[in-house]
């Protein structure tokens, strides 16, 4: 097997099987990258369990929601960032991030509870220790096609930056939007305090070039990005791990990678993310 194909990770499960063992010893490079995951895909949203479940997997750390439908507050209790901050450091996995799926259910664009949200979320992020935040735009969030929506969340973008910027905090949106689309959002906004989250699964869903998109939006658009794939492990999907690691690197991206997702139908998460960890860590080493 030539040095091309091994890295587009388009061999068989036998092969695979073949060089499992070595991928479980591969590094990433610490300067560049660090790999984790979604709380909500390794676990229910919120769970501080996550944290052992990402050392099990080998994960670097692990994005963590800010609340959940249960428990709108829950990050926002000092005592909760105090059991997050314990967990940890028991499990040795570090906290790679926070994120307002919440968003998608109680839009961000139109009920006015969110903007407390997102506001006290840059207070939480910076008591974790953490620099970004993903704004989750989906489903009743959707700005897509949605003008008045999108003035509004622009408004509320403008009110936050400011205090955002003071506390070294990225918000970050993640939507159905093109890269000219969230473009247009952040140069109304006019902060560096908002950028792109970048889910490399939603855009190619979209019919969209990622691999264009993230050259287009470059280092100082891209706050984070997720690597994933709906039905199918890292690598065995639609999304060519192997260019977007190319266009990363012309970039000169730093920062995390977390995975999202990516669990076959019939198979075991643990197992699932036990590969997906390694098959990134071979790519990204």
């Amino acid at each position: 097997m030539n040095r091309r194909d091994a890295l587009r990770y388009s061999f068989g499960a036998g092969i695979y099987a073949l060089t499992y063992g070595a991928f479980a010893q591969t590094k990433v490079d610490s300067n560049r990258f660090r790999i984790g995951a979604c709380d909500w895909s390794i676990g229910p949203a919120g769970d501080i369990k996550s944290f052992a479940v990402a050392k099990q997997i080998g994960l670097d750390g692990v994005q963590i929601s800010l609340n959940t439908a249960s428990d709108h507050e829950h990050l926002r209790k000092p005592e909760l960032q105090r059991l997050v901050k314990e967990a940890a450091q028991q499990s040795g996995v570090q906290i790679g991030g926070l994120a307002i799926g919440m968003l998608n259910q109680i839009p961000y664009k139109s009920d006015p509870r969110t903007e407390a949200w997102v506001q006290d979320s840059v207070d939480v992020a910076k008591a974790l220790g953490v620099k970004n935040i993903l704004l989750a735009f989906f489903s009743n969030n959707d700005l897509k096609n949605d003008p008045k929506g999108t003035k509004v969340v622009i408004e509320r973008l403008k009110a936050v930056a400011p205090k955002a910027e003071k506390a070294g905090v990225v918000l970050g949106i993640e939507s159905w939007l093109s890269a000219p689309e969230h473009l247009a959002i952040l140069d109304a906004v006019g902060s560096p305090a908002v950028k792109v989250y970048y889910d490399v699964c939603n855009s190619s869903d979209m019919g969209y070039d990622i691999f264009s998109e993230i050259r287009s939006l470059g280092k100082d658009r891209i706050c984070e990005v997720h690597l994933k794939e709906n039905g199918y492990l890292i690598g065995h999907g639609k999304v060519d791990l192997h260019k977007v690691k190319q266009a990363l690197d012309d970039i000169g991206y730093v920062g995390w990678l977390h995975l999202e997702g990516a669990v076959p139908k019939g198979k075991p998460m643990l197992e699932s993310y036990i590969e997906n960890n390694k098959t990134v860590r071979a790519l990204f080493a």
